[in-house]
C-alpha cells in the first residue's frame, strides 16, 4: 500500500484526492501549508507527493528543492510553459495544472509509482534512533545493526511509514501479501515476535507494541532497561 502526501492549502481539493485516493486503497496523509509539510515529513516518507504551489509559509516552488527522495507530481493552477518548465528542471516528476481530470490525475500517480518501484527499493525509513535499509533489510541504532527477513522488513516499513497509527493486522496482512502470500493471523504473531525481538537487540527497548484486539504500531519514548 503507497503512502501519498497531499500538499494543498485548499482544503475542498485536498479532501476530494484524499477520498479518492483512499477508496483506491492508497493511505493518504495531508498537509496544508510547506511548513506543514516538512513537519509530517519528519514524521512520514510518502512514495509519492502531490505538491501545490500557491502554498501558505514556504511556497510550493521553496518547498521541492527539499523533497529529493520521493516523486513529486505538482498539482497547480500556474498553467504558463515557464513555470512547467522551471519545476521540471527543479526536481518535479510532473506537472498537472487547475483544474484537473481526476481520472488522468490517479492514471499519472499510477505511472510515477510504477517507474518508482523499478528503480528498486533503496530508501531509509527513520524513526527515532533507529532506521530500516529497505535495499540491505537492515536495522541500525547507535553504530548496532541486524538483519530483518523479507517479511520482517516488510511490516516494519509498514509500521514506519504511519508512526502515530494503529496497524490494523489485516491491513498488514494485506500489505505483505507481495513478500508472504500464505502468511495468517497465526503466522503474523510469530513474524511481529521476532521482529520485536531483533529491535529489542539492536534499539535495546521495545519498539512494537500491541494494540489489543486491533493490531500494532511503533511504541514511542521508551527507555533502555
Amino acid at each position: 500500500m503507497a503512502t501519498i502526501l497531499i500538499i494543498d492549502d485548499d482544503a475542498a481539493i485536498s479532501e476530494m484526492l484524499r477520498t479518492a485516493l483512499t477508496k483506491r486503497g492508497f493511505s493518504v496523509v495531508q498537509a496544508y501549508s510547506g511548513t506543514e509539510a516538512l513537519l509530517v515529513l519528519s514524521r512520514v516518507q510518502p512514495d509519492l507527493v502531490l505538491l501545490d504551489l500557491g502554498l501558505p509559509g514556504l511556497s510550493g516552488e521553496e518547498l521541492l528543492p527539499k523533497l529529493t527522495k520521493v516523486p513529486v507530481i505538482v498539482v497547480s493552477a500556474k498553467a504558463t510553459a515557464d513555470d512547467k518548465v522551471s519545476m521540471l528542471l527543479g526536481g518535479a516528476a510532473d506537472y498537472v495544472t487547475k483544474p484537473f481530470d481526476l481520472h488522468e490525475l490517479l492514471a499519472r500517480i499510477t505511472v510515477q509509482l510504477r517507474g518508482h518501484e523499478a528503480t528498486g527499493e533503496s530508501a531509509v525509513y527513520a524513526y527515532e534512533d533507529y532506521a530500516l535499509h529497505a535495499d540491505t533489510r537492515t536495522v541500525t541504532c547507535n553504530g548496532q545493526s541486524g538483519k530483518l527477513t523479507r517479511t520482517e522488513a516488510a511490516i516494519l516499513k509498514l509500521l514506519l511509514r504511519r508512526p502515530d497509527q494503529v496497524v490494523a493486522k489485516l491491513t498488514i496482512l494485506d500489505c505483505i501479501s507481495h513478500d508472504t502470500p500464505d502468511c495468517t493471523e497465526d503466522s503474523l504473531k510469530i513474524h511481529i515476535h521476532n521482529l520485536r525481538k531483533k529491535l529489542r537487540t539492536v534499539t535495546g527497548r521495545d519498539c512494537i507494541e500491541a494494540v489489543w484486539g486491533i493490531g500494532y504500531r511503533l511504541a514511542q519514548g521508551q527507555e533502555e532497561n
